[in-house]
């Protein structure tokens, strides 16, 4: 097979040629877990797709919409992969904030400034068996 620009590819061989997972294994079970959409729909692992496809990738908290640019089946360095696709720029954006908003969340939460102690964990053993 070509290394760019062939006609069809399957869905997992492209993912892990742009590098979105690290094994073809990886983005088989993202596809399957419904986390990889071809157009709005769920799609299956070999479904085989083509440059100007546009793509949803949710991958942890992030959600990238990209339109595929080339095909490859051989995976490269990241500035090679990077030429693969195209993220749009209202998914540059909205992965933006959801980052900001998520950091500004992040400041509210308490958290301990040491370990329980023996004798605090104790405590916490007997009031979580009192309940």
């Amino acid at each position: 097979m070509n290394d760019f620009n062939t006609e069809k590819l399957r869905l997992d061989k492209w993912l892990w040629a742009a590098r979105f997972f690290k094994t073809r294994s990886l983005a088989k079970a993202a596809i399957e877990g419904g986390k990889v959409h071809l157009a709005g729909q769920r799609v299956k692992v070999s479904r085989e797709i083509q440059i100007g496809d546009e793509l949803q990738i949710r991958q942890g908290w992030d959600e990238k919409v990209v339109v595929v640019e080339a095909l490859s089946d051989k995976r490269r360095g990241a500035p090679e992969a990077q030429q693969l696709y195209r993220e749009t720029a209202n998914s540059v954006q909205r992965r933006e904030e959801a980052a900001a908003a998520r950091k500004a969340a992040g400041g509210m939460i308490d958290r301990p400034v040491s370990r329980p102690t023996k004798k605090q964990r104790r405590q916490i053993h007997r009031f979580k068996e009192s309940n």
